[in-house]
């Protein structure tokens, strides 16, 4: 496995995106190890979502990506402020679709020995950005290419 540095820190950052809020969604991560060298990037399209759900789905996604490379300390980093502060207490979930996902949320950072959550500007975000708007972009060429195959 790769080294992840001290103590097993992570650091993750994650990003969610939605064509038309709700509408074809993705999910993209990227992971660094505690000396801040890049060990692993997730791009994952998650169906039809809203972009608050694939902020979500991205967090758990993030979190089982460092579940499985092992890291034990996370400090994350989101452009989602409502979720940065849902997963803080500091706002309520009040969004029905939302509570599962934020339950499934906690349920998971209980793994870790500890975490830390930070919402951060999106032009510091871009990476992760990337990497949900590629995810989406893939459905997309996919879906047209199946269509011309049709056509022929």
């Amino acid at each position: 496995m790769k080294s992840l540095g001290s103590e097993n820190r992570l650091v993750i950052y994650i990003d969610g995106a939605s064509r038309g809020n709700p509408g074809k969604a993705g999910a993209g991560i990227w992971v660094a190890n505690g000396d801040g060298k890049k060990i692993s990037e997730v791009s994952r399209f998650l169906g039809h979502k809203t972009n608050n759900q694939a902020e979500y789905w991205a967090l758990l996604l993030g979190l089982r990506e460092a579940k499985r490379l092992g890291g034990r300390t996370l400090q994350i980093f989101t452009d989602s402020e409502l979720v940065e502060r849902q997963i803080k207490g500091v706002y309520r979930v009040r969004d029905l679709n939302l509570k599962d996902l934020h339950k499934a949320v906690l349920q998971n950072l209980k793994t870790f020995v500890s975490f830390e959550i930070q919402a951060i500007p999106r032009e510091e975000n871009k990476e992760a950005d990337r990497l949900a708007n590629q995810a989406i972009q893939r459905k997309i060429a996919n879906e047209e290419g199946r269509e011309l195959k049709k056509l022929r």
